[in-house]
């Protein structure tokens, strides 16, 4: 149910990707716990049709394989309506924008999207959420990458669909707001805005999983702290609320020891790491400035979507009961919009 917040009523949303740590804590009982804890839809992951495919039929179907994927969203989507659940969001679509005109990897990013949007409207959901491409090799031009945006955007708006441009931290050329936002505006497509995320935002821009200290080296702490504030006032004024399509939620534990600073074996960027696996709830053990990053965008007037996206290697230690921890992380929200 919408949490009431100086007079308007704040819809709630859980990623099915963000709850379960084990092969019984299947998709049908994780979306019985989201409704129980009284959220009003969730964002659903690809991972989570993968494996409930699997559960069908006894192996997981291939990624690209659409006409499967999509029986088994619309079988998703009827499990879903059970429960009163709006599927508010497909994610993570990755490393889409900026692969270089006439390529493999263009080609193959535009059948993707395609696809995925055959299962949008199998599971009955009208949002595709696109992380900014954290692929080497990419275009560094924001035109080149607002572009691409555009031409996606223009394909989703012939059916009816709209995309959530996020901000991953680890990105190649888009890790912060300010960053996405600035394509979002190149790109200017009616139905094109912005998915934010406290820990995208501040994991980049004030925390850094690599130093000792846990925070970005190289200034002061109270020039780290203003430049925070700044970043912060900048999103209250000049990001309009409307493009605001939704606010992610979750904490990050500091690593102790510091994580190395280069890529692991996967190819993957040290805040990449941090992101997969050290994301708990809010005040559950993070010291990330979740509360100011969300009162900044609620500053801009944003009164739509909070959504619970978490990543805690942790949960074995700390749940069982896919039930109380969903309410706790709707008691996490509660918490966060108090004044």
């Amino acid at each position: 149910m919408p949490i009431d917040y100086q007079g308007a009523k704040i819809p709630t949303c859980y990623a099915t990707c963000s709850i379960g740590h084990k092969e019984s804590h299947t998709l049908p009982l994780k979306l019985k716990a989201i409704a129980d804890a009284g959220f009003d839809a969730i964002e659903l992951s690809m991972p989570d049709i993968l494996a409930y495919g699997k559960m069908l039929h006894g192996q997981e179907p291939d990624p690209t394989d659409y006409d499967t994927l999509v029986e088994i969203g619309k079988s998703i989507r009827a499990q879903a309506e059970e429960h009163n659940l709006k599927i508010l969001m497909l994610q993570p679509f990755a490393n889409f924008e900026g692969w270089p005109k006439g390529s493999s990897e263009r080609k193959d990013a535009f059948e993707r999207a395609e696809g995925w949007m055959r299962i949008m409207e199998a599971v009955g959901t009208d949002m595709l959420q696109v992380g900014s491409s954290d692929a080497p090799g990419i275009s560094s031009s924001f035109d080149d990458l607002a572009a691409d945006l555009a031409e996606l955007a223009d394909r989703c708006a012939a059916k009816g669909l709209c995309i959530a441009y996020e901000n991953w931290c680890w990105a190649t050329r888009a890790p912060s707001w300010k960053d996405v936002w600035r394509i979002v505006e190149k790109a200017d497509r009616p139905n094109l805005g912005l998915c934010l995320d406290t820990f995208q935002s501040a994991g980049g821009e004030w925390a850094d999983p690599t130093t000792k200290s846990g925070l970005v080296e190289g200034l002061s702490r109270d020039e780290l702290e203003a430049r925070w504030k700044h970043s912060l006032a900048e999103l209250s004024r000049v990001v309009p609320p409307e493009k605001i399509y939704l606010l992610q939620i979750s904490d990050a534990y500091k690593m102790e020891p510091p994580l190395e600073a280069k890529t692991n074996d996967e190819g993957l960027r040290p805040r990449g790491q941090w992101s997969h696996d050290y994301r708990p709830l809010p005040y559950d053990g993070g010291y990330l400035p979740v509360q100011d990053f969300l009162k900044a965008v609620l500053g801009t007037g944003f009164r739509s979507w909070l959504s619970i996206e978490v990543f805690d290697g942790r949960g074995p230690e700390k749940y069982s009961d896919m039930v109380a921890f969903s309410k706790k992380a709707m008691s996490s929200l509660e918490r966060l919009l108090q004044p």
